[in-house]
């Protein structure tokens, strides 16, 4: 399904194929992952659930972990590089310096897929306790906080800073996203 990944029961690359990185054109992630599925490409679309505000409350919806992005496991051929950057809805595939895609590690790949379920969700690890985490989902919703406990029934303890206290809330693991060292520079100010 277009909401899922398109996975397979081999969690490496075959010897003669590579996953590589490809860039949508803007908002059209659906239609390159279609379009590639019907090239008989396999893809690979890991998401998250986040909540959205709307006008009349909160929706939660299924985003990709990396929005724009989708991976792509190909020969590692000129004529397979050509047909994918040729596909409806893809911008190009991306390369890292040298003039050819660059191919993304299996064990990365591997990694990612292990950490979602088989409907392509991303459920991630357990944060520690004084762990700087990201709210997704909730009225909470892109706020960061500090994991004070891990609950059993995964649950966890996060203090928000709220009007200048510490609010202590409990969130759903699922509902919560480690930073990346950028966004903790980010958050700090």
């Amino acid at each position: 399904s277009l909401n899922g990944a398109n996975m397979t029961d081999t969690s490496e690359a075959p010897k003669d194929k590579c996953w590589y990185l490809a860039q949508a054109k803007p908002n059209a992630l659906a239609i390159a992952e279609l379009n590639l599925r019907r090239q008989d490409f396999e893809t690979f679309i890991p998401r998250q659930v986040r909540t959205r505000r709307m006008r009349n409350g909160f929706a939660k919806e299924l985003r990709p972990l990396f929005p724009g992005y989708l991976f792509v496991l190909a020969h590692s051929t000129a004529a397979a590089w050509r047909s994918i950057n040729g596909t409806l809805g893809i911008a190009r595939l991306v390369q890292f310096g040298d003039a050819r895609p660059s191919p993304i590690p299996d064990a990365l790949i591997t990694s990612l897929r292990e950490s979602c379920d088989a409907d392509g969700r991303f459920e991630p690890e357990s944060p520690q306790p004084g762990e700087r985490v990201r709210l997704l989902t909730g009225p909470f919703a892109d706020f960061i906080g500090t994991v004070e406990k891990v609950a059993p029934g995964q649950r966890i303890w996060v203090l928000l800073d709220l009007l200048g206290r510490a609010t202590r809330i409990s969130a759903p693991v699922s509902s919560t996203s480690s930073l990346t060292p950028h966004d903790a520079r980010a958050a700090r100010g």
